[in-house]
């Protein structure tokens, strides 16, 4: 799959993944300065998310594949490799599949357990609308606002709204339809009989519940180098909250 990207900077390759429902727009702040200063970031959009192609296949290992042909297409040489939420739990199944091909692994806040269904509210609320009844941004907005009161995420979510000029109407970019059909299989553990021996680095919310201290021994299992760092102060979204604190640590590991 011909994924999406963006690029910056020069130097040894950089990859970043987006979590649910994001793009490879969430990380351009700290893409177009504190990454690409030394190094060659890519920031990709995954499958069914963003300006990347759209497909019924959708679950961890074709998504790790995805970025195996990315890099080799690319001609990239053992890059980095950084993932957040679900990103991460991409990066941490490429790190698992094809260890040979990955330099460093960085995850943010994402453990390789199970979740529960923590997204099916927003799902749910974006199915329920009818973009083309309703018109406008700003009636999008309003009626999304009366499952999804919090402000922020509602403007995180419509960063994925698309408006065809020609027609006058809006549509989503993402594949809502294939996310909703295969939401079950991205709360899934990652299993693996072998583990990545790499350099790993997992960055912890210190707001988040997504990573706890009783993830350790589950995330150890499967990266036994993995270095576990909690940025206080940042929620999931720890790229949002704390950018400085988390540019810092990523830079340092690497």
């Amino acid at each position: 799959m011909d994924l999406f990207y963006k690029h910056y900077g020069d130097g040894p390759p950089l990859l970043i993944l987006h979590g649910l429902l994001g793009a490879s727009g969430n990380w351009h702040t700290l893409s177009s300065t504190a990454f690409s200063s030394q190094y060659s970031v890519y920031t990709l959009d995954l499958r069914n998310h963003g300006r990347s192609p759209h497909s019924d296949t959708f679950d961890y290992p074709t998504m790790a594949e995805d970025i195996r042909d990315f890099v080799q297409l690319h001609g990239l040489e053992r890059p980095h490799l950084l993932g957040h939420s679900m990103g991460g739990k991409v990066a941490m199944q490429y790190a698992l599949t094809y260890p040979e091909q990955l330099s460093k692994l960085i995850v943010v806040d994402m453990a390789p357990k199970a979740y529960p269904p923590y997204h099916q509210v927003i799902i749910d609320a974006l199915q329920s609308l009818d973009l083309q009844a309703l018109g406008s941004r700003s009636a999008i907005d309003e009626a999304l606002s009366q499952k999804i009161p919090a402000f922020g995420v509602r403007q995180f979510l419509l960063k994925n709204l698309d408006y065809d000029r020609e027609t006058g109407q809006y549509a989503w970019k993402m594949n809502l339809a294939a996310i909703a059909r295969n939401y079950d299989r991205l709360n899934v553990a990652l299993e693996s009989d072998s583990s990545f021996e790499g350099p790993t680095l997992c960055i912890a919310g210190g707001k988040s519940n997504y990573v706890t201290e009783a993830d350790e021994p589950g995330i150890r299992r499967l990266f036994p180098k993995a270095r576990i760092v909690t940025i206080d102060g940042a929620g999931h979204w720890v790229h949002a909250d704390q950018p400085q604190m988390l540019a810092d640590v990523v830079l340092a590991f690497l």
